[in-house]
């Protein structure tokens, strides 16, 4: 009987963690690759076509290489919301 209580908690377990990383892997990376035209310790920013794009980064972003400008690069990121206002619907006539 022991057994099988020991059995169900280490499944409960394992289920809970499995659902944890599933919820962790559901936060799509994205990427941009391009020449970089600026670097400065909380950003990078990269041309790509038309457009510059500067991404975020701090002292925990890893950095493979000699990030510079000029230097093509691609740069993995993530969306991730830092405020949300809701306002309420405009009132009719």
């Amino acid at each position: 009987m022991r057994k099988a209580v020991i059995f169900v908690i280490v499944l409960l377990i394992g289920l809970a963690a499995g659902a944890a990383l599933e919820a962790l892997a559901a936060v799509r990376t994205y990427q941009v690759t391009g020449p970089v035209l600026e670097v400065r310790p909380d950003a990078v920013v990269v041309q790509k076509g038309t457009e510059k794009w500067e991404i975020a980064k701090d002292s925990s972003t890893k950095v493979t290489g000699d990030l510079k400008v000029g230097a093509r690069v691609t740069v993995m990121y993530r969306m991730s919301a830092a405020e949300v206002t809701v306002t309420p619907p405009a009132k009719g006539k």
